[in-house]
């Protein structure tokens, strides 16, 4: 009917009507019309791609002292509209030199953190839909590619078919769902409805070399940090199930409940790997919710021959990896799989009436599936990658890396003072230099700190480091997606000559 009769309005008077809507666009804050955006969409893609050419150029870890960056901030927000040009110029001499650059093939701290230009294109159109992808009726092509990109990713990396998956935001969520999930489980539900009551004396098990994250879940989850138990590790970092048995015994018998436990593929210290089939026997015959935390080492599984860290998996009740680490998709991704999709629905699922739809038995409503309601189309850039790389593409770039690392090991093994601290199955390596034979360990971790704050401080590399048996070690984590041959044989130089030179 309105197209009717708006059919038969005089032309004059629509044209009006398009520049007062226009007028009307800009009176409400809506300072960038079409073609402004275009231009400035332009610049922008071309900046990118200019700053991934030159990324090379700029310091690897930001040299910003302390609040010198708010320091140029003003205290208000503009009370008129600024002009694009002037808002992106603020952004490249205030907010650039206070950038550590995460995508610099030189980046070799934490874990890597990578992208791609697939993955950048994908969070742009993401970003332009705004879309809210909280249940299949918001938005149904994202609720769908969802379903059956996770579907892909679970059989590339080798996980069985009664997985099945969820894109969360971080490894920590995801964490914390698995550990609200086997809290639910093992409650027959209660909790969720009456709270803790004096029977929930629920404990959780992990090993020493864990992420932060899990004693953070079981905080959050009302288990209890206190309830945490720190399994001991062996020579190589890795959980010893015998202690962990043991410690199931203890609780046991003095009244506890256990109920959650997690196995490392790959700890965040050395990339050390539990042995995730012993493990996973203790879990089924205490009955224990076992969660496989691969935030990082998951993305390797792509590759056949590294399957073997997940020898066991039928046992796990929950997993997950982060593609946004090392699988070329840019923060934030995070795969979370789970055994029995009923339990994590039960765990999570509010309906009020305003979310109530006709669908609900026929799709995958996403917001049951985790902590938050409103939900982003994350799968979106992850389907980018996955096409525009190929498996096969995956699977090069990230044996490519787990190579340099190997050669970044036994050259610097080669060398006198080196000590290579842990195995490196992955692109991980920890290291330290020992000037002198019989240095203490506290003149030992001293200069090895001293050296980790000069390489870093260079501009040319950044580093991080971690304790092993309380020795203080330097970690080299390669697998930044630009990361060459060229770049680790720079840093391996690099850290050679400082540590020499320190030493004389």
């Amino acid at each position: 009917m309105f197209i009717r009769i708006f059919s038969i309005i005089p032309s004059d008077f629509k044209a009006h009507c398009a520049c007062e809507h226009m007028f009307i666009q800009r009176k409400t804050g809506i300072n960038m019309n079409v073609s402004e955006f275009k231009k400035n969409g332009h610049m922008i893609i071309d900046w990118i791609a200019n700053y991934f050419e030159n990324i090379e150029k700029y310091p690897v870890k930001s040299k910003s002292s302390p609040g010198e960056v708010i320091s140029k901030l003003p205290a208000r927000a503009p009370e008129k509209a600024e002009k694009f040009e002037k808002i992106f110029g603020d952004f490249e001499k205030i907010i650039m030199p206070g950038i550590t650059h995460w995508q610099s093939p030189s980046f070799f701290a934490y874990f890597p953190a990578n992208n791609s230009f697939a993955s950048i294109l994908g969070e742009l159109l993401a970003s332009a839909l705004g879309a809210q992808c909280m249940s299949w009726a918001t938005s149904p092509a994202a609720a769908e590619l969802e379903e059956a990109v996770m579907k892909q990713l679970a059989k590339i990396i080798g996980l069985p078919e009664s997985f099945c998956g969820v894109i969360e935001d971080t490894a920590s969520t995801s964490t914390l769902c698995a550990a609200l999930s086997a809290r639910e489980k093992y409650s027959d539900y209660a909790i969720n409805s009456e709270g803790f009551g004096p029977e929930n004396k629920f404990t959780a098990y992990c090993s020493g070399q864990a992420h932060s994250s899990i004693e953070k879940a079981v905080k959050i989850a009302g288990i209890g940090k206190n309830r945490l138990r720190l399994i001991g590790c062996d020579k190589n970092y890795a959980m010893i199930p015998s202690e962990f048995e043991s410690a199931v015994k203890k609780d046991i018998k003095a009244g506890y409940r256990p109920v959650f436990a997690v196995a490392a593929i790959g700890t965040t210290g050395s990339t050390a790997i539990d042995p995730l089939r012993e493990i996973g026997k203790i879990c089924k015959k205490y009955k224990i919710w076992l969660h496989v935390d691969a935030a990082y080492a998951g993305s390797a599984l792509v590759l056949p021959e590294m399957r073997y860290m997940i020898d066991g998996i039928e046992y796990a009740d929950s997993f997950v990896f982060n593609p946004h680490k090392w699988l070329f998709t840019n923060f934030d991704c995070s795969a979370y799989f789970v055994r029995d999709k009923g339990a994590l629905i039960k765990t999570f699922e509010i309906l009020p009436e305003y979310l109530k739809t006709s669908e609900k038995s026929a799709v995958n409503n996403y917001r049951d599936w985790g902590i938050q309601l409103g939900r982003r189309f994350r799968s979106l850039k992850l389907w980018f990658v996955l096409r525009s790389f190929g498996v096969s593409g995956l699977r090069r770039i990230i044996k490519k890396h787990i190579e340099l690392a190997q050669y970044f090991a036994e050259m610097l093994a080669a060398e006198k003072g080196f000590e290579i601290m842990a195995p490196h199955p992955l692109s991980v390596v920890c290291f330290r230099y020992k000037p002198h034979k019989n240095l203490s360990r506290e003149k030992t971790d001293a200069f090895n700190a001293d050296l980790l704050e000069k390489l870093n401080s260079s501009g040319k590399l950044y580093l991080s480091h971690t304790r092993l048996c309380g020795d203080f070690v330097i970690r080299m984590a390669i697998g930044q997606t630009g990361t060459e041959k060229k770049h680790v044989k720079s840093a391996l130089n690099m850290i050679i000559n400082t540590a020499k030179n320190m030493s004389k």
